[in-house]
């Protein structure tokens, strides 16, 4: 997505000199959403962009692995030889982090790439028993795929609940009973030991069969390949980028999943994995690269969510709120949460509850101040709240 989206803002906004756009997978570009969803269940063969990108003026090098960058002398290193280059976007994503010792064995997935989904199409049709490592995002999404294709699927998670790294406990608690509402066993406070052909040993002992492992523990960005390169990697091996996501190297730009940008609104630096980042980061590069405004890329964050029949949706950034405030009940099918600093809404979970969602986002966005009272009637439109 960032890639693709960076080649089309560029000429969106003028660019007229060539653009090369290079990934290591052999497909045509594609979108990763409908990797969970229709394309997993059958419904899609794939979800390539609807995008001409002959009449764009694009260059696609697909199939081609980059193995390195030089700053230094402007060129890409790769399989088929060298690659110069005025300016270098880096828009690599991020992988999914493996299982540790289930490499090699027989039956274990990821659920990141086109090949993934298409591989594990004949395992859903096949209803095998299943077990889903992991109850983040991803985790919930298969495991609903899986029990619409009639699979039985047994979640495990280390923690105690459901999206621990993702939302506190409080609110992420009612989050658990989705799973035994959709006929998913989900086994919290467990640890993989090991994984056998047809089998998951827990760290309690117990075994649980398993025609198909899917594991969902989470990704990182995929940076190794600038190893030596001199480009400033962070905490977490993410591309170190400023606020108009230039890196540490002239005329090298990163964008999407593998960097990091300092956010004025949140006071701290952000490493945001969600398709819309990857779609409005683009822009910002593009500008860079044209010469336009130079506006900083400060987004509110944004990201949904199909699971156990509810669309759930989240923006903002909560970690640092001192309010939260509860719209509906979340026993219910539709409810939302309110995280406040002060007065000032930073945050929104909404499930079920597009408007919300919508609302929430722009007075995110408008600093505006709040009257956390009033934000409790789910009744009365979030934009009423505002003083």
């Amino acid at each position: 997505m960032a890639g693709v989206q960076t080649a089309v803002a560029l000429r969106e906004q003028g660019f007229t000199g060539s653009v090369v756009l290079i990934g290591a997978e052999p497909h045509q570009p594609y979108d990763r959403p409908p990797l969970s969803k229709a394309v997993l269940l059958g419904n899609a063969e794939g979800s390539a962009f609807d995008i001409d990108f002959e009449a764009l003026g694009v260059e696609l090098r697909l199939g081609l692995e980059v193995t390195g960058v030089r700053p230094g002398d402007h060129a890409l290193d790769t399989e088929d030889g060298p690659v110069p280059y005025d300016t270098l976007v880096i828009a690599t994503g991020a992988e999914p982090v493996r299982l540790p010792g289930s490499e090699g064995v027989p039956g274990v997935h990821l659920l990141r790439t086109l090949d993934d989904a298409q591989r594990l199409r004949p395992v859903l049709a096949d209803r095998h028993d299943i077990v889903v490592v992991g109850a983040g995002w991803i985790g919930a999404e298969f495991a609903t795929a899986a029990r619409e294709a009639g699979c039985a699927v047994t979640v495990v998670e280390a923690a105690d609940r459901p999206l621990a790294g993702a939302l506190p406990a409080d609110v992420a608690a009612p989050m658990a009973g989705w799973y035994a509402e959709a006929g998913v066993n989900l086994r919290t406070h467990a640890r993989v030991a090991r994984v056998e052909p047809g089998l998951v040993v827990l760290d309690d002992g117990t075994a649980l069969p398993a025609g198909a492992v899917v594991v969902g523990i989470g990704a990182r960005p995929a940076t190794r390949w600038l190893t030596g390169s001199g480009i400033t990697l962070g905490d977490h091996r993410e591309i170190v980028a400023d606020d108009r996501l230039r890196t540490s190297a002239p005329d090298v730009y990163a964008v999407g999943d593998c960097a990091s940008f300092p956010s004025a609104r949140y006071g701290e630096r952000l490493l945001v994995h969600h398709w819309d980042n990857a779609l409005q980061g683009p822009r910002t590069v593009a500008s860079g690269i044209v010469g336009g405004p130079a506006a900083p890329y400060d987004p509110v964050p944004y990201f949904w969510s199909e699971q156990f029949g509810r669309f759930v949706q989240y923006a903002g950034h909560h970690p640092h709120a001192d309010t939260t405030v509860r719209r509906g009940d979340p026993a219910g099918a539709a409810w939302s949460v309110c995280w406040l600093r002060g007065d000032r809404l930073v945050a929104l979970l909404a499930v079920g509850r597009p408007r919300d969602l919508a609302q929430g986002r722009k007075l995110i966005e408008a600093g505006a101040p709040l009257d956390a009272e009033a934000l409790t009637d789910p009744a009365r439109p979030l934009k009423s709240a505002v003083r």
